[in-house]
């Protein structure tokens, strides 16, 4: 069957031509759209002033104005219905689409483009193909309207009453939102069948995500039905409880999270606030975000200790049993310990001290603490503050914000469960500040037992009472603490320990220790005490016992290996042979190799210019050796080896001294003058920095200037002045450990350092002889056998 031709319309061979951007115009399809003034205006009126028709050309991108080969291929002949002239110069259209037609080309003779055109004529067989996509359009477009409401019915009627494929397919184009490029594939198809396709697929496709959409919105139309219907049942219930007498039943858990804040028995102001706040909890529905911060705030005060403490341990004995078996020597920090159990005897009401552990790494600072906790038998509660920058890790976020938390003071509370516990800060010194803040700049509240009664946290926003905490802090060095931190703090020197304290300690603690993580505490390991000596000289250089542990623990596993190779892993075999090693140096060698350290290579040999110096680092005491060459200049003073500027301003007062005493000495008045002097301290990748190299550095460029050696294995420390004055220096302990650990026989320190001497264990004395000089003269007639008297 053959179906006729749809009508045609004959309009003129050129009409107006109005671009349109994006906006496709089918046959049957009646569109208002609007033009601004130009020539598209008057091409408009143009057509309304002749019979109407336009051709509508459809842009391939946005230029302005046009050219021809901007335009797409096809356009639409259509008849302007009405055209409405508004205020500001815009025209307000009314089209409909006639009929497709193919562009042919475009004129600009009047003032406004014109097109030449050829109409899109089409005749079709109707066949069983044709006849069943039309059918499929159809369903499609039936169930398109279905999802889609606002298709008008009308116009669903007439598209289900469609006989001709072009005429079906531009009905569901004016109906349906496609894609501007569909379209225009739509538009430009001249065969019928073709078009019946792409219009089936796109038609699929948009049923497709219609129906995705519809039961996506059906899904939160009921899930917003539900909060809605619960949000009416808890208001209905509210009302009926209330009516009942009722109201202490409460369905959002405001009055069990108060009675569990009332058993803590906060203090007034506390409870107070709590109240107000369960009041606006109980008020706000259980979905909504403000409920759940309300929630957890009251859930933080709910978790807090207000008024619990533990009981502490009154028997001085009993604590100091306990920190001796812990740790070994560390007099000054045990006996503070016991004085505040006893004073705490006397005055309940101490306040929790202070105290800030300065030494050495791996000296023991931080299981310290922890001992002392067990001896007062409270809590223990450690957090380190190495590398914190934010003030609020101390103080806490404001509750308001997103995922909000207390600081780590009142976390570490929670934790603790009481309002006593013994807090340890780690490595204080280490904190940081940048743009977030100066948490050391925090800490001056919590460490000061004046204000720490009422710390407030940003999120508590109550104040929290710290003053039972017993505070430790912990450093390597108090330089980079600030002053007024610093202050606050009650400091606890923990030194570095002598070679018979580091073998005890490892006799006593460590290789139990090591034994144990390793799984030989069955076993019958002995060391040798030639041998923890033969690890504690050759294999570290240290001033605490950290490495010390990492060695022996190096040769424990070693001789886990062998008890494995020989059957000792099952316990039948242990019951019939016991494994039993002594550690010897030869094994330690074998097990560890070759010694790392040679303890005299430094100074096996007199020279002169060469000083052996003491210097203090956090790392523990060190020897700082100085070179000093003299040479043909011009009086020159060069320094290098990474010297700080207090160490240079040593060495320039040096030079003054002994150029002011320069007949005294024996020198020649005019040596500094003709000769370049260059100071040079080995290791030069290392700072080094402070006054206390100022006796080195004179004895070393006095021994150059004159050839005469320094007295052989001594060792000097010391701040000197130009009047030649010989001033204190810090660091005693470490820096006489240092010259003990290399096997020097004499240490020369100032006379004001006399008393620090008696810190010294008796093994450092009864080896190392101390000289004691009150002023350079003094000190260079102890250093070189010439000046003596």
């Amino acid at each position: 069957m053959k179906l006729n031709k749809l009508p045609i319309f004959s309009p003129k061979q050129e009409l107006p031509l109005i671009p349109m951007r994006e906006l496709v115009v089918f046959p049957y399809m009646v569109i208002p759209f609007f033009a601004e003034k130009g020539p598209k205006n008057k091409a408009l009126e143009a057509a309304m002033a002749s019979d109407r028709m336009v051709f509508f050309a459809y842009q391939k991108n946005l230029n302005e104005p046009p050219e021809e080969t901007d335009y797409h291929e096809t356009g639409t002949v259509a008849k302007i219905l009405q055209m409405l002239k508004l205020p500001d110069g815009t025209v307000r259209v009314l089209a409909e689409g006639k009929h497709r037609a193919r562009l042919t080309r475009t004129f600009d003779r009047k003032g406004y483009p014109t097109a030449s055109f050829s109409l899109i004529e089409s005749s079709v067989e109707l066949n069983p193909t044709i006849a069943a996509l039309m059918n499929t359009v159809q369903d499609a477009f039936g169930a398109y309207g279905t999802i889609n409401k606002k298709i008008p019915k009308d116009s669903q009627e007439d598209i289900r009453k469609a006989e001709h494929p072009d005429k079906l397919v531009d009905l569901v184009c004016a109906h349906v939102p496609f894609r501007v490029e569909k379209k225009i594939e739509l538009l430009s198809s001249s065969d019928p069948e073709e078009r019946l396709e792409i219009l089936a697929v796109a038609l699929e496709g948009e049923n497709q995500v219609l129906q995705i959409q519809s039961r996506i919105t059906s899904k939160v139309k009921k899930k917003l039905e539900r909060n809605q219907r619960e949000y009416f049942l808890n208001e209905q219930l509210k009302e009926i409880n209330r009516e009942l007498g009722r109201d202490d039943q409460d369905s959002s858990g405001t009055n069990e999270l108060l009675t569990r804040i009332e058993e803590r028995q906060p203090p007034q102001e506390v409870l107070d606030k709590a109240k107000k706040e369960s009041a606006r909890l109980g008020k706000l529905q259980p979905m909504s975000p403000e409920s759940g911060v309300l929630r957890t705030y009251l859930e933080w005060i709910a978790d807090l200790p207000w008024s619990s403490r533990s009981e502490d341990n009154r028997d001085i004995e009993a604590a100091a049993r306990i920190l001796d078996e812990d740790h070994f020597n560390m007099k000054k920090p045990k006996e503070r310990i016991l004085d505040f159990i006893a004073v705490r005897q006397l005055n309940p009401r101490l306040k929790g001290p202070i105290l800030c552990f300065v030494g050495p790494p791996g000296t023991g600072k931080t299981s310290l603490g922890k001992s002392v906790a067990r001896a007062l038998n409270r809590e223990f509660i450690r957090i380190s503050l190495g590398g914190v920058r934010d003030e609020a890790e101390i103080r806490g976020h404001r509750k308001t914000y997103v995922g909000a938390l207390p600081g780590k003071i009142i976390q570490g509370m929670k934790r603790a469960e009481n309002i006593n516990p013994v807090f340890l800060l780690d490595e204080i010194d280490k904190l940081n500040s940048d743009f977030r803040g100066d948490p050391a700049s925090a800490m001056l509240e919590v460490l000061d037992p004046e204000q720490n009664n009422s710390f407030v946290d940003h999120y508590l926003e109550v104040p929290y009472d710290l003053s039972e905490v017993m505070f430790i802090t912990t450093a390597n060095s108090t330089h980079s603490i600030p002053y007024p931190l610093l202050d606050r703090m009650e400091i606890i020197e923990v030194p570095g320990y002598s070679d018979y304290e580091k073998a005890e300690i490892a006799k006593r603690f460590i290789v139990p220790k090591q034994l144990e993580e390793n799984g030989l505490s069955w076993a019958d390991v002995k060391f040798q005490d030639k041998a923890l000596m033969e690890i504690i000289n050759s294999y570290t250089m240290e001033s605490g016992v950290r490495n010390l542990e990492r060695e022996i623990a190096t040769v424990i596993r070693k001789t886990a290996r062998e008890a494995v190779k020989g059957g000792y892993t099952r316990e039948e075999k242990r019951e019939q042979e016991h494994f039993t090693v002594q550690i010897t140096p030869k094994k330690v060698r074998s097990y560890l190799g070759q010694p790392r350290y040679q303890r005299n290579d430094l100074h096996k040999e007199r020279r002169a210019g060469i000083a052996l110096g003491l210097a203090w680092t956090e790392m523990g005491g060190t020897l700082l050796p100085v070179e000093v060459g003299v040479f043909e200049g011009s009086g020159e003073l060069i320094l290098t080896g990474s010297l700080g500027d207090v160490m240079k301003e040593s060495a320039r007062a040096a030079l003054s001294f002994l150029r002011t005493h320069a007949e005294e000495l024996g020198l020649d008045t005019a040596f500094a003058k003709e000769r370049d002097i260059h100071i040079h301290v080995p290791e030069g990748a290392i700072p080094k920095d402070g006054p206390s190299a100022g006796i080195t550095l004179t004895s070393a460029m006095l021994s150059a200037f004159t050839g005469h050696l320094i007295r052989e294995g001594i060792a000097m420390t010391g701040e000197i002045t130009l009047t030649g004055l010989m001033l204190p220096i810090g660091g005693v302990k470490e820096k006489v450990l240092a010259a003990y650990r290399n096997d020097l026989n004499e240490v020369l320190l100032p006379e004001r350092n006399r008393k620090d001497a008696l810190d010294l264990p008796r093994e450092v004395t009864g080896k190392l002889k101390l000289r004691y000089a009150s002023s350079i003269r003094e000190a260079l007639g102890i250093l070189f056998t010439e000046y003596s008297e």
